[in-house]
């Protein structure tokens, strides 16, 4: 059985984690409030005019809080002018300054806005990306150094009345941090706890914490971490959740639902912010959506089976599964198609699931995107199919198109149990929570050809699949496990995020060896694939093409983000696997680039620097010239491959 530190009020039932309010201005997060949704301006701090007209934008979208930049002391000083023309035009918004490297500003800061925002990874330091050697006692005078340089600010947040911010990010740990704790959730975790430490000692408590990664997977484990970490020393912050750097359109998306949604799930978090490179307005409709699915969601049915949590929340482990042809083993996860609705299916219809024929060759080419099955249910196929794709009839229209090549059976749990005739390779067998008996299980335990299909009727669904895997761990089964989740009358962007929440919460801790999302008008065939492949993506379990690191927009950017990342896409899309990171500014970059192969980061107005992965290769290069030189560095390195012609 794995670790099971508690780290969230249940895993079985909803339960949202109560903790202490910290009021920002007359917005309260936490205790019995609604989970907040707040976003950030993108506009340079010292345009008075644009700041406002943006802060006042987004709250009539319905930010609940709206955070300003604060890169420095004079920055700060305008934030009395933007404050005082918000509430002029009638907007009582709780206004936050975001800080970093700036000590002096943040207390200009404290005397003007309703919060606070202070990363400790660089409040009190300066990355470097040095390795050090400490003993206990140079430790210790390195915490209080940062103590002297921490202590004026929670003294004035505590007397005028404001809220702080503890935000630590992935990419900007310090250098002190990484040298003793490496770079992992628990490093993330202890760079917040010292500074609440030391907010604590001063008995200031208007805290409001949050762990930010660009990594889906690190950053629900360092929450988990950070909230298992408070329930032992008796502290109840209130989490401030977010996936930095998500990126735009459905990967950003996908990748943000995916985070912040694992942590939702289990009741944990009392404000989100949805990082997208696009206009900060886009934000607030998708951190809506996320935050409805949990209005209601306390009265869900309980589960008819409770099995141990053999789980572990703070580490990435794959569950180990058999290989059952393409499935499982030390496959990638697969991704089912579904056709089960169509009233005819011909080969074009095959182009929307990443296949493509070509009259002149006579064969089918493969995108990076193909999905590996197509259920079909009661639908036939009469024409030769690609090579590599299989199709899953419903068990008495298999029996009818067995002869055919690569055509499998899905039976649900009571017939697979009788001695009805299988296929001899492979076997896909619908299975609920319920149908996991242990004669269900001595079953497939000892079945080469069994592949479950998992699904759900339950309102907390993705906590019931869950329990379903603690089953199979329960019971010693490593039968290979399709997660399945089906959809209805759902606009597009709601199916995207609410199967990136189901599916994505799953995949994190590495449950699943494919997804199959069933979904009833809720948009196209390629629209749903690309989800499906989106989702593994975003998880990191499957790789289909290149994954763009990049940051939401801010006063500090210095270049224009949404069209740069455009440009940096249409040339380098087809890079499968390669992970390019595109910053603003220098906040982040570095950190946030050691997870990615490049990177490409304003370092001035009109000035690039690239790195590879985190060092420095090409200092400040004229932005005309930047994407040019970025190809030239991926070339370089042997990273890059001319676009294949169909």
């Amino acid at each position: 059985m794995k670790n099971n530190k508690p780290y969230c009020d249940s895993i079985t039932h909803y339960s949202r984690m109560k903790t202490r309010e910290v009021k920002v201005g007359e917005v309260g997060i936490g205790g019995d409030n609604p989970i907040r949704i707040q976003s950030m301006t993108t506009a340079d701090t010292m345009n008075t005019e644009k700041s406002v007209e943006e802060t006042i934008s987004l709250a009539k979208v319905g930010c609940e809080i709206v955070r300003l930049t604060a890169p420095s002391k004079k920055d700060a000083e305008n934030l009395r002018e933007i404050k005082r023309l918000v509430r002029e035009a009638g907007y009582n918004v709780p206004l936050v300054a975001d800080i970093h490297f700036t000590p002096n500003a943040a207390e200009v800061a404290a005397g003007i806005v309703e919060k606070v925002r202070v990363n400790p990874g660089n409040y009190a330091d300066k990355k470097q990306f040095n390795e050090y050697e400490y003993t206990d006692e140079s430790y210790q005078e390195e915490l209080e150094r940062i103590r002297s340089k921490f202590t004026p600010l929670v003294l004035l947040c505590k007397e005028n009345g404001v809220a702080m911010r503890i935000g630590t990010n992935h990419g900007s740990l310090s250098d002190r941090i990484l040298s003793r704790y490496g770079d992992t959730p628990l490093g993330m975790v202890e760079s917040a706890m010292e500074f609440i430490r030391i907010c604590r000692d001063h008995e200031y408590h208007e805290l409001v914490l949050s762990m930010k990664a660009s990594n889906p997977k690190v950053m629900v484990q360092a929450y988990r971490l950070l909230v298992a970490t408070m329930l032992e020393q008796g502290m109840n912050y209130p989490l401030h959740l977010g996936v930095t750097e998500a990126g735009e359109a459905e990967e950003g998306r996908i990748k943000s639902a995916v985070g912040i949604g694992a942590l939702l799930e289990d009741g944990i978090g009392d404000t989100i912010r949805v990082s997208l490179t696009e206009k900060a307005e886009a934000e607030i409709p998708v951190a809506q959506k996320i935050v409805a699915r949990y209005e209601n969601r306390a009265k869900h049915k309980e589960f008819a089976l409770d099995f141990p949590n053999y789980i572990s929340p703070f580490e990435y482990s794959h569950r180990e599964s058999t290989k059952v042809q393409n499935i499982g083993g030390g496959n990638v996860p697969i991704v089912m198609a579904d056709f089960s609705l169509k009233k005819e299916i011909k080969p074009a219809n095959l182009f929307a699931l990443g296949y493509n024929y070509s009259v002149q060759l006579d064969k089918w080419n493969l995108t990076d995107q193909a999905c590996d099955y197509i259920f079909l249910n009661k639908n036939t196929i009469d024409f030769e199919i690609p090579g590599t794709l299989g199709l899953v009839y419903e068990y008495e229209t298999w029996k009818v198109n067995k002869a055919k090549p690569r055509s499998y059976p899905f039976m649900d749990a009571k017939l697979y149990l009788t001695d009805t005739e299988k296929h001899y390779k492979i076997n896909f067998i619908y299975t609920l929570l319920t149908d996991l008996t242990e004669e269900f299980a001595t079953k497939i335990k000892n079945d080469s050809t069994a592949v479950l299909v998992i699904d759900t009727y339950n309102e907390h669904g993705m906590a019931e699949q869950r329990q379903l895997f603690n089953g199979l761990f329960h019971y010693g089964c490593k039968t290979p496990v399709v997660i399945g989740r089906a959809y209805k009358d759902l606009e597009p962007e709601q199916l995207q995020i609410d199967a990136s929440v189901d599916m994505g919460s799953l995949l994190v801790d590495g449950l699943g060896d494919g997804v199959f999302i069933a979904a009833e008008n809720c948009g196209g065939d390629k629209f749903m694939n690309e989800v499906g492949f989106g989702i593994l993506q975003a998880t990191r379990t499957r790789i289909s093409k290149t994954e763009y690191i990049s940051c939401p927009s801010c006063g500090r950017t210095l270049f224009d983000l949404q069209e740069t990342t455009a440009k940096i896409r249409a040339k380098t899309s087809h890079l499968k696997g390669l992970k390019i990171g595109i910053m603003g500014c220098i906040v982040n970059g570095p950190g946030e680039m050691a997870d990615a192969d490049y990177g490409y980061v304003g370092t001035g107005k009109g000035k690039i620097t690239l790195y590879k992965e985190k060092t420095v290769v090409q200092k400040n290069i004229p932005e005309e010239k930047a994407l040019d030189e970025l190809i030239g560095l991926i070339k370089e390195h042997g990273d890059w491959v001319d676009v294949k012609a169909n």
